[in-house]
């Protein structure tokens, strides 16, 4: 029997792997053999540690991973990687995969693999689908989307002053411009030889 591969990644450097590390040390694979991509997007074709856990695989070694995402995004990309490591006679196991121990060195943990990962794309393709409407439905309600603020040029600032001097509402002026009226008023004051209102 070959030796257990481990490999963890979370997406971003604030994050830690030590719950996906300590799953993996349970089921039996030594430190030295996990690796870990830290600030690695699961969507990337190349995650350098995953890289190398692979590279490191040999015949009668199994690839273990903790849940389904750590492998990637795309149902075909996950198995081309299952097919791929079963033609190098290495097998793929993951742990939490369906509520058990999924190991594709057997038909059944093929088959339930192949099932999961399809379930894991549809559930990625609907979350985009869910994000891509609340911005659209939140644009056309004219709401605010987040993201960095607008900066705005003291030309702009002299402008909404020259408006509010000519009988505009400075609520409104402020409004138009995206902002609140005090921030205009503060604007205005830190203009340079501003008037002041």
């Amino acid at each position: 029997m070959g030796k257990l591969i481990g490999c963890a990644r979370v997406s971003t450097r604030q994050q830690d792997a030590d719950r996906q590390v300590a799953d993996l040390l349970n089921t039996g694979v030594r430190r030295d053999d996990i690796y870990i991509d830290s600030g690695v997007s699961g969507g990337r074709a190349s995650r350098p540690a995953f890289d190398k856990a692979v590279a490191a695989l040999e015949d009668g070694d199994t690839l273990v991973i903790t849940t389904l995402d750590r492998l990637g995004r795309s149902t075909q990309n996950m198995l081309t990687f299952a097919e791929a490591l079963r033609g190098r006679g290495a097998g793929l196991r993951v742990l939490n995969l369906g509520g058990g121990d999924v190991d594709t060195a057997t038909p059944m943990g093929s088959m339930v693999f192949t099932v999961m990962a399809a379930l894991a794309q549809m559930e990625l393709e609907i979350k985009r689908e869910r994000i891509t409407d609340s911005v659209a439905k939140r644009r056309a309600a004219g709401k605010d989307l987040g993201g960095r603020r607008q900066t705005f040029t003291d030309s702009q600032i002299r402008n909404a002053l020259r408006l509010i001097d000519g009988g505009e509402p400075a609520t409104q002026v402020a409004r138009d411009l995206g902002m609140s009226r005090a921030t205009l008023y503060r604007r205005i004051r830190e203009l340079p030889q501003a008037t002041t209102i």
